[in-house]
């Protein structure tokens, strides 16, 4: 009797008002935003990595640029002159990527739009988030070396290779 029992219990199945349904949806749907939570943790690390990046980069060029802004300031250059120069090219240049990057984000969006979740394909928020921060930092990175740069003596400046 036990055995008949167990078996009929177990070869029920669960209406869709039952706890046992109710759990099932639940696990469904937790697993669901976990899988949400960890591609949000992958796209800040995506946007960590390409500000490092950013950075990296263009503070690089900056520098390899020491010896054209030592010229600069020796032929009477002020050094907000080339600060502002620098930085004004160095924003040009992160404008011209930034707005490349909205484009392909919008146009990548329609692949894209079953894994979105609590936003619409065309976010203008987050698109112009991301825009703001690789911004920000391309600022940054053409700012500190040119002002490191601006500020040492001219004859130093040509003396660096």
């Amino acid at each position: 009797m036990l055995l008949f029992a167990i078996g009929r219990t177990t070869r029920c199945s669960a209406s869709p008002g039952s706890r046992a349904s109710v759990t099932r949806a639940s696990a469904k749907r937790a697993r669901w935003h976990f899988n949400v939570e960890l591609l949000g943790l992958f796209a800040a690390i995506a946007l960590l990595l390409s500000a490092v990046g950013v950075y990296g980069v263009t503070s690089y060029g900056v520098k390899q640029r020491t010896r054209e802004i030592g010229i600069r300031m020796a032929l009477g250059a002020s050094a907000g002159d080339v600060l502002r120069m620098v930085v004004r090219e160095t924003l040009i240049v992160g404008a011209i990527g930034a707005g490349l990057g909205v484009v392909g984000a919008l146009a990548l969006t329609c692949a894209m739009v079953t894994m979105l979740y609590g936003v619409s394909p065309t976010d203008i928020g987050a698109v112009a988030g991301a825009s703001v921060v690789l911004s920000g930092v391309a600022f940054a990175a053409a700012y500190i070396p040119a002002r490191r740069a601006a500020s040492i003596q001219p004859i130093t400046a040509l003396r660096m290779e």
